[in-house]
């Protein structure tokens, strides 16, 4: 290697030679101990768990209870395998022991398999909280009288402070339509 040329040139040079030999593996003495990666036995868990949320189901909005039973398959198995009991399976008689248990598990469960929430709603999508104000205003425009978003800025509230039943059963049945017209409107 020729020295005589710039200093930062020779710098470019050295380190590109050091990750190269890094990254191919180089003899052992060079390579670096233990690099991580996505796949594979050295896999670190931040990067297991970051692929494992890549790869949970999403919900739409227009998800079937039928679909969302199949997606919360995984998740179920993963509550078995622990020793809890998924909601669906819950005893009358030990309905105490059952939540413990299952709040326990899914510490574990939730993280890797537990159904996303829909993208309009999910807290990692800036938008969420513009498409909920935008739900409620179609709401309000529709002839629900009690509603407003939640104080998280995401879920939306209907009722008020007096349980208002009939904006409640109102908002109930024209949410689906509100969330399909503002997410149409989006696109």
């Amino acid at each position: 290697m020729q020295w005589d040329r710039k200093p930062g040139q020779a710098l470019a040079v050295l380190a590109l030679t050091v990750l190269t030999a890094a990254c191919s593996g180089g003899s052992p003495d060079t390579a670096a101990p233990n690099v991580a990666s996505l796949a594979g036995a050295g896999s670190t868990p931040a990067a297991s768990a970051s692929a494992a949320v890549a790869s949970r189901p999403r919900e739409r909005l227009d998800t079937t209870p039928e679909e969302y039973e199949q997606m919360l398959k995984p998740f179920n198995k993963c509550v078995r395998e622990h020793g809890a009991k998924p909601k669906s399976e819950w005893n009358r008689k030990t309905i105490r022991a059952d939540a413990e248990k299952l709040e326990a598990v899914s510490r574990i469960c939730e993280p890797l398999y537990m159904p996303l929430p829909p993208w309009e709603k999910d807290p990692a999508n800036p938008e969420a909280k513009d498409f909920a104000r935008d739900v409620v205003k179609c709401l309000k425009e529709k002839g629900v009288k009690y509603v407003a978003v939640g104080s998280n800025g995401l879920d939306i509230e209907l009722g008020g402070a007096n349980n208002h039943a009939q904006s409640i059963t109102k908002g109930m049945d024209l949410m689906p339509e509100c969330e399909r017209q503002v997410a149409a409107a989006r696109k």
